[in-house]
């Protein structure tokens, strides 16, 4: 087993503090929600974890071994999906997918479920559900320990929904993953435990009583869509 602790995280934006000394813990064989209203820290949080993004303190640790921000990338134990697409538009699914792995390992990607459909698609004409679970297999199946997923959820078909759940279930018998999300019920169906980004802390959360109790659902439908405020 793996576990990505964080410690002593604090970051400001000007004079407005947004994560105040806050820890986490995240086990290999677990996937953890982070909910917070816009603007809390949730992505914010991923960036720093990542090291793409530069923190007024933090302490990283895997395995009791501390990592310094800068090291996080080269050390390839955490793997980050960012809320933009990263992938070629230009290029076909079938031309990508050799980038990121070679030889016999490239048939764990094309026969995922669902992929024999789009694999000869530009990237570019992928609907946003396709792009974000051909995203999550690309970096999911690489080496790293630990995945940071930052709305892996939005704009997502339903079916594919139901195919990134899936994948999600696969992925962590040999990684954490720590995910975040605006579409709520889809994030409390796919995880472990939950925390919430509130006030520049970050507390544990059990229900979607307790999204309630913090006031996160006074800000969203019913049908999971942010609303107009």
């Amino acid at each position: 087993m793996n576990t990505l602790e964080i410690t002593h995280l604090t970051k400001s934006f000007g004079n407005k503090l947004v994560l105040n000394d806050v820890s986490l813990k995240c086990e290999t064989g677990e996937i953890i929600g982070v909910f917070g209203r816009n603007g809390s820290g949730k992505s914010t949080l991923m960036k720093l974890i990542f090291g793409t993004l530069k923190a007024d303190s933090i302490e990283i640790r895997i395995n009791t071994e501390i990592i310094l921000p800068r090291n996080i990338i080269p050390s390839g134990k955490i793997a980050y999906l960012p809320q933009e697409p990263f992938l070629p538009k230009g290029l076909k699914v079938c031309e990508v997918i050799p980038l990121f792995y070679e030889n016999d390992r490239q048939d764990k990607i094309f026969y995922a479920p669902g992929v024999s459909k789009f694999e000869n698609t530009l990237v570019g004409k992928l609907s946003m559900g396709e792009l974000r679970y051909l995203e999550i297999l690309l970096i999911g199946n690489l080496n790293h320990h630990f995945l940071l997923l930052d709305e892996p959820f939005s704009m997502v078909e339903p079916l594919i929904k139901e195919m990134l759940k899936e994948l999600l279930i696969l992925l962590k018998e040999t990684k954490g993953i720590l995910l975040t999300d605006h579409y709520y019920h889809d994030v409390l169906d796919a995880t472990h435990r939950n925390l919430i980004v509130k006030d520049g802390n970050i507390l544990d959360i059990q229900s979607e009583a307790d999204l309630k109790h913090y006031q996160y659902l006074k800000f969203y439908s019913e049908t999971n869509q942010p609303k107009k405020i």
